[in-house]
């Protein structure tokens, strides 16, 4: 074999482990961003999870008001149009702008509670306050999950080199769980004139 044949062997051979290194990098940069892709996935379905948890609880919570407030008709349809709002949400940002109004329909539910003293020591509404309560901490906690999942994929797809392909195989960047520029003001609470 000749030398000229033989550097040029070692030139295709040190190209091809060359091919082969890039190649399994982007195989392995691929598969990352599938697995970050999914922890996406994965989290918005946790925080759908707790918000469809919350949900099925506020029925409960408004007939066992409505027992009390019968009178308090726009609060209810309020919260009634507040969940299915919520229930319809499809993307973060909607489903962000729902929960901020079914979180004020709540609180305007709530405080009806305030002009009822028996009913605040009725025992159904204090379990429902209650699990409700806890279901609230449980969403807060998901939508930080949520947005700790889609910060770390942003990032991922962001950085280089992965931001150079990223695009070409279809990841875009994801959109955080972010309260409402509403949210951002205190809500007004009007207790009216107490019931006699």
């Amino acid at each position: 074999m000749s030398k000229g044949w033989t550097g040029c062997l070692i030139v295709v051979g040190v190209l091809a482990l060359v091919l082969l290194i890039a190649g399994g990098s982007l195989v392995g940069t691929y598969n990352s961003l599938v697995a970050r892709n999914e922890q996406v996935t994965n989290s918005w379905a946790q925080v759908q999870n707790v918000l469809q948890r919350r949900a099925d609880l506020i029925p409960n919570l408004v007939e066992t008001v409505k027992g009390y407030a019968s009178h308090e008709k726009e609060v209810f349809e309020r919260v009634a149009e507040a969940r299915g709002r919520l229930a319809g949400a499809s993307t973060p940002a909607a489903a962000a702008a729902a929960n901020a109004g079914l979180t004020s329909a709540l609180g305007r539910l709530l405080a009806i509670a305030e002009n009822y003293p028996t009913l605040k020591a009725n025992e159904n509404f204090i379990r429902l306050q209650d699990e409700l309560a806890g279901t609230e901490n449980r969403i807060a906690v998901e939508r930080m999950r949520y947005n700790d999942a889609v910060r770390d994929y942003n990032a991922y797809i962001k950085s280089f080199p992965t931001a150079l392909y990223a695009g070409s195989f279809g990841f875009r960047p994801e959109k955080y769980f972010e309260a409402p520029p509403e949210a951002q003001k205190a809500p007004r609470v009007d207790f009216g004139t107490r019931p006699e």
